[in-house]
């Protein structure tokens, strides 16, 4: 794949630009001959990114998982694509279904499933289902800006409260906190437990690595808005970049600690089909001076290659420099006194929505 140009990275996002993934044969963009295709020549400035949203209507909103090393079953994702912008972000090369970049597209063209909530109901009132603890959260961000005004994840929240029905969350963002009044009342049941990932504490590395997140610090103060409502709240670091953000790993696990936490994990960066070149193009835009020994120590964690898609070494690491990182992140929990204790949600207290007609029983 030819290289693109990066003279200029696109302001306030997370990929310098777009990529066409070549996996599905699609034909590269060229420009449609509107005026905004000469914006650039005439004013010397690209015009600005704006965020679009298409409405999405699936048939399902839960999705079923059977890989063997991830800790959930099921999993609800109310948005496809994320204007948090996390160049690392592997859920990225998702975009390339629709014909779609997983570049700058997977940051601006966003899709919302606005019939998730009723979608859910559905499932759950559906004959022999059995309840186990639905993940929000894996694959984009359930709580990126465009929640604020569609507030999908709520509306989830909400029907899996009236049915007392387990779920775990895992975010980047402190909008989470907006449904402490949901969630307080469900972790009283022991029905939720959240995760809040860091990557870095480092304001310049946050602004290119995360560029539309919530700042690091705020997430701080959202652990501990989470917390002091008596919801159990576990700090994820991740993902660990070597050679960019892994010497913050300490650093962030104490903050984690001060601000409530009581459970910590990591995973070490991933970078599967387009995100690799992405990635790359990132490092060449932000860190030149250092790039290729970057890659070079990420291939080192990776069998040497970009990303590792082995079930267990994927979320892991493999090599000298994986089983460092894991060493120093044991001794900093250990003497932090994080993960003591275990959080054990109650999957036995669902009961079926009501229906059309009430319940008979």
């Amino acid at each position: 794949m030819p290289r693109i140009d990066l003279s200029v990275a696109t302001s306030g996002r997370g990929a310098p630009a777009n990529r066409t993934p070549t996996r599905f044969n699609l034909k590269v963009r060229e420009p449609d001959g509107q005026w905004l295709d000469e914006k650039e020549a005439i004013d010397g400035a690209a015009p600005p990114l704006r965020t679009s949203v298409t409405i999405e209507k699936p048939r399902s909103i839960i999705s079923t998982n059977a890989s063997p090393d991830i800790p959930f079953e099921h999993s609800i994702n109310p948005y496809r694509g994320c204007e948090h912008g996390c160049i690392y972000c592997y859920a990225r090369p998702t975009h390339a279904f629709h014909d779609l970049s997983p570049g700058l597209d997977f940051e601006t063209k966003l899709f919302v499933k606005p019939d998730a909530a009723s979608l859910l109901r559905i499932a759950l009132g559906k004959t022999g289902y059995k309840a186990s603890a639905i993940a929000l959260g894996t694959n984009t961000d359930p709580y990126q800006p465009i929640e604020g005004r569609w507030r999908i994840t709520r509306q989830i929240l909400e029907v899996l409260a009236e049915t007392s029905h387990a779920c775990t969350i895992t975010t980047k963002s402190d909008r989470i906190i907006r449904d402490l009044d949901i969630l307080a009342p469900m972790a009283a049941k022991r029905l939720v437990a959240v995760a809040l990932s860091v990557t870095s504490l480092d304001p310049g590395v946050h602004r290119t690595l995360e560029p539309r997140a919530p700042q690091p610090e705020k997430r701080l103060k959202a652990i501990r808005a989470l917390v002091d409502a008596g919801i159990p709240t576990h700090i994820n670091v991740a993902p660990i970049i070597p050679g960019v953000t892994d010497h913050e790993i300490e650093a962030i696990l104490a903050r984690g600690a001060e601000s409530g936490a009581r459970t910590a994990s990591f995973i070490p960066v991933r970078l599967p089909h387009e995100v690799a070149p992405l990635f790359r193009d990132w490092l060449d835009t932000h860190y030149p001076e250092r790039a290729e020994r970057v890659m070079s120590l990420i291939r080192s964690i990776r069998q040497e290659r970009a990303n590792d898609p082995d079930f267990f070494s994927r979320m892991r690491g493999s090599g000298p420099w994986a089983e460092m990182i894991r060493t120093r992140f044991r001794i900093a929990c250990k003497r932090l006194g994080l993960n003591r204790d275990r959080v054990e949600l109650d999957e036995t207290l669902f009961q079926p929505p009501e229906g059309a007609q009430l319940r008979l029983f």
